[in-house]
């Protein structure tokens, strides 16, 4: 009895080592080079036309002039972002992941390119899932704007409030557990926008990336949007945003973009439980942190922006004006609940927090050490702020000449820290 068990274990693991190695097999490698030569593509899309779901397409060196679509299950790996080039000069996208017209589209690898000089994004994604965008260069794209006229000519229909930064360097729109790392994006027309046209973005990690000198927008931009083909806004949900630098954006314009944007831009429009944490946010045209949700009935809820370091960034403008430059500015028409700032250090900013909304705002262990002159919490609005336990920038708290001052009433500061935490 026993021989006969342990037979049956060895053909069980046989049989399964076999359907392992004929899943490993399935999945094979297709290479592209600019010349087309030793058996190799050239052009992407070719490539990716061939392809099974699974494969892997190696891309060399070399700058091909293409909008790159992809539709189905792959991992595009070039040999580095200095020298694999996609030049979309004239086209609409260098990458374009295109789960809108694909149903189920997940498990894409996009890998060392430079994405360049579209007329709208860098990198596009519709409803996948998924998806790793890692160690790419997305710059001078959105080249169909029109500042004057604040209109992007020819952008998607799906694009439904875009018309002011063409869609940005990269763009996340139905997108769900996905990762954006270490990628630069810089001279767009903004960093990236992770927003929800064409359905719910939720649960995707934004990490160690940089977002600089992008000059007609935020350098991250997380808003809820009209719907496109929906009646209601779906929402922007549970996305991490952490370790990244988002600086010298939005300067171009005045108004044009802070350093991380979180907005509602319509009735039912949700942005909530999101986390921004550690990421240095400096020099931008508008707040390091700015969350705006200009009419009623908008959600921005159970945010937690912690750990940031901020300086050195612009006051907020319309509606949502502050006196003067701005750490983190917190506005809305509509109650803004449960949103969480703790633990940030503030610099080189006339008011370090800034409050303007009817909801009581959560305010612990931020270091406002601007000082002396220096407003640490400005409450506007008509709501509350819960400012206790912070450090501001003295040992002798807010009330005390050297240290930075509260204003506006609602505003409750004590105790409060004595010394940097």
């Amino acid at each position: 009895m026993t021989s006969k068990v342990g037979s049956w274990k060895f053909v069980l693991v046989a049989l399964a080592l076999v359907a392992m190695g004929t899943t490993q097999l399935a999945a094979k490698t297709l290479c592209v080079n600019p010349g087309g030569t030793g058996g190799c593509f050239s052009k992407i899309n070719d490539a990716i036309a061939a392809a099974k779901p699974k494969d892997i397409i190696d891309v060399k060196a070399g700058t091909y002039k293409e909008n790159v679509v992809v539709n189905k299950s792959l991992s595009l790996i070039g040999a580095g972002a200095a020298t694999t080039i996609v030049d979309a000069t004239g086209l609409s996208t260098a990458f374009y992941i295109d789960g809108l017209d694909n149903g189920g589209l997940s498990k894409i690898v996009i890998q060392g390119f430079t994405a360049e000089n579209a007329n709208f994004e860098g990198i596009a994604i519709t409803n996948a899932s998924d998806v790793v965008i890692w160690g790419n260069t997305v710059t001078n794209n959105d080249l169909s704007l029109d500042v004057k006229n604040s209109t992007c000519p020819g952008l998607p229909a799906w694009e439904t409030a875009e018309g002011f930064d063409c869609g940005e360097g990269i763009h996340l729109s139905g997108v769900t557990y996905s990762t954006i790392a270490n990628n630069v994006s810089q001279g767009n027309s903004g960093g990236i926008l992770i927003s929800d046209e064409t359905g719910i973005t939720q649960y995707n990690v934004i990490e160690g990336n940089t977002f600089s000198k992008n000059v007609y927008d935020c350098g991250i931009t997380i808003p809820s949007h009209p719907p496109y083909n929906a009646t209601n806004p779906f929402g922007v949900l549970h996305n991490t945003v952490v370790g990244n630098t988002s600086s010298g954006n939005g300067t171009a314009v005045a108004g044009a973009g802070a350093g991380i944007l979180l907005a509602d831009a319509v009735p039912l429009a949700n942005v909530s439980g999101n986390v921004l944490a550690n990421n240095t946010l400096t020099n931008n045209g508008l707040p390091g942190v700015t969350i705006h949700a200009h009419a009623a009935n908008e959600v921005i809820s159970d945010n937690q922006i912690v750990g940031n370091t901020i300086k050195n960034d612009g006051p907020d403008v319309g509606d949502a004006a502050t006196p003067g430059p701005t750490g983190i500015n917190v506005f809305g028409v509509s109650a803004e609940s449960n949103n969480l700032i703790s633990q940030n250090t503030i610099s080189k900013e006339a008011y370090d927090i800034v409050t303007n909304t009817p909801a009581l705002v959560r305010v612990h262990l931020n270091n406002l050490e601007g000082g002396s002159g220096v407003v640490g919490v400005d409450n506007i609005g008509a709501g509350t702020v819960d400012a206790t336990q912070n450090y501001w920038g003295c040992s002798k708290g807010p009330k005390d000449s050297a240290c930075s001052s509260v204003s506006g009433s609602g505003i409750t500061y004590n105790p409060y820290l004595k010394k940097v935490f």
